[in-house]
This record gives structure tokens, C-alpha cells and sequence, in this order.
């Protein structure tokens, strides 16, 4: 019998150092080296230096001299990465759409673009197309006391256009190009 059991434990303890220390060890040393920054999170930092979030990470922003995120069903929490999981036929899914849609209709703007109204599969997802940021751009401008072409320039260098996809601006990076503009008052 312990020509059977010593062989197994033994590989069970060569594989758990092999694939439990050792790998793990030497992707994150690789990934250390080669790729530092998205290996450490993505992380965004202000002009002090300071963590302001992850480029991977959509974040809340409050008040009209902001550019808006996607609605996050969990609250921006990367531990709640979800959807909501919401039927189209739920009323629940109905009722935070329209208010959603109430919270950011513009009279002069038209429909709420859609990707302001419903959230990611992830709802951590930190780009809109530029169509929903363009939405917004007349109440930001006002609240900033910025001209629309101004800012829809700044929207301009931060839209990334992917080699595959639709272009997309991350929301952050977009805000925090917004503060160095047009301080919040």
C-alpha cells in the first residue's frame, strides 16, 4: 500500500508547489518586468500623485460638471462585478431605466443615449461611446463655465479607436483631463 500512497502524495506535493508557488511566482515576476503598470492594476494617478482609480474601473461622479459613467448595477464595488441580471420583462429593469432616463434627460439633447441607461456585463465597464459623452456635454460645459467646442475637443483626444470595436473614452481619464481644464468651483 505505501508503494501506491508515497508516488501520489508526492506528486500531489510536487504539483502544489509547481502549480500553487512556483508559476504564480514567475508570471508575476514576468508580468512585474514586462508589463509593470497593468500588472499593478492600471492605476490613474492626479498630478500630486495620487491614486485616483483604475483606467479598468468605472467609477461615480456626481454633479453636473462631470462627465457621467454607465449605471453600475453593483455600485462600482469590484466585488459585485455583475449585471443585474434583470429580464427585459422585469419591471424592476423598467423602473431604474426610466429613472436613469430622468436623471440625465436634456430637453435639447433628445433621447438619453442608451449607454447611459443600462449597465455593462461586468457593470464596471469604464467607457462610453463618444455619442453619450457628446450627450452630456452641453451640461458640463455649463456647469464648468466652458465653451462645448472646448470640451468637445478634450472628448476628441480622449476617444480611443481600437484596431477592432467602436471607439470608446474612458470616463475618468476624460474627467480628470475635465479638472485640469476647468477646476470645479
Amino acid at each position: 500500500m505505501t508503494a501506491y500512497v508515497r508516488p501520489a502524495l508526492s506528486l500531489v506535493l510536487l504539483m502544489t508547489l509547481v502549480t500553487g508557488a512556483l508559476y504564480p511566482l514567475a508570471v508575476t515576476g514576468i508580468a512585474q518586468v514586462a508589463f509593470p503598470d497593468q500588472a499593478n492594476g492600471s492605476l490613474v494617478r492626479d498630478d500630486q500623485g495620487q491614486v485616483r482609480g483604475s483606467a479598468l474601473i468605472a467609477q461615480a461622479f456626481k454633479g453636473d460638471g462631470w462627465f457621467q459613467s454607465r449605471p453600475s448595477a453593483g455600485a462600482y464595488a469590484t466585488v459585485a462585478s455583475s449585471a443585474s441580471n434583470l429580464a427585459p420583462s422585469n419591471p424592476a429593469l423598467a423602473e431604474r431605466v426610466k429613472g436613469e432616463a430622468a436623471a440625465h434627460y436634456q430637453a435639447q439633447q433628445g433621447p438619453v443615449p442608451l449607454a447611459l441607461l443600462t449597465t455593462s456585463g461586468s457593470g464596471l465597464d469604464p467607457h462610453l461611446p463618444p455619442q453619450a459623452i457628446a450627450y452630456q456635454l452641453p451640461r458640463v460645459a455649463a456647469a464648468r463655465q466652458v465653451s462645448v467646442e472646448r470640451l468637445q475637443a478634450l472628448v476628441n483626444d480622449a476617444t480611443l479607436r481600437p484596431l477592432i470595436g467602436p471607439p470608446v473614452v474612458n470616463v475618468l481619464a476624460l474627467n480628470q483631463a475635465l479638472e485640469r481644464l476647468a477646476p470645479a468651483k
